[in-house]
């Protein structure tokens, strides 16, 4: 049976603002909550060093501003979701444009939108509901992986590479050299 164990995965929460006062008040904002014992918080200033961390682990959610130097927080956030496309998406900004709002929707596929200054509470409800809603994607991915493979279409070895694939992204990818060599990065 295809099954992601809620006591293998940590609860991890990605902060991309280019402000560090900004990230580090979310950092306390989250750290003051009974979540705190059971969650990783990462913050980045830099939006290249945020995605390639996402190669390199699985996140439950990202929160990201919307006005950076470096490009936008939707379009941050569209680069997010072509790496881990089930991490929830949460957009943070003192604009209440509707045309900023609709593009961080429609583009980036957000599932919140918080506004700047944010009470600290909220943002604890918020992520509370990316985390249950990332719950719900897993268990979903869970059933039709195990439908899948009753009906004979997915492999136990191609249930337990999705599996492992979920705690360490890139881990069931090699790259290999023309001579048949493993080549490492």
């Amino acid at each position: 049976m295809c099954e992601l164990k809620k006591e293998d995965v940590m609860r991890r929460i990605m902060l991309v603002d280019d402000e560090i006062n900004v990230l580090h008040s979310l950092e306390r904002a989250i750290g003051r909550s009974e979540m705190q014992e059971n969650v990783r918080v990462e913050g980045y200033v830099d939006t290249a060093l945020a995605l390639q961390r996402a190669a390199e682990v699985p996140f439950d959610a990202v929160v990201s501003d919307y006005r950076m130097p470096s490009m936008s927080g939707v379009e941050f956030l569209r680069s997010y979701r072509q790496i881990q496309p089930d991490t929830v998406r949460i957009i943070l900004s003192a604009s209440t444009e509707f045309d900023t709002l609709l593009g961080a929707i429609n583009q980036a596929e957000v599932f919140r939108f918080m506004a700047k200054p944010w009470v600290d509470e909220a943002v604890r409800e918020v992520l509370l509901q990316a985390f249950a809603l990332r719950d719900k994607l897993r268990e979903d991915l869970r059933l039709f992986n195990e439908l899948r493979q009753h009906l004979g279409e997915l492999t136990p070895q191609e249930c337990e590479a999705r599996r492992l694939e979920e705690l360490e992204p890139g881990i069931t990818r090699v790259n290999w050299g023309t001579d048949g060599s493993v080549l490492l990065d």
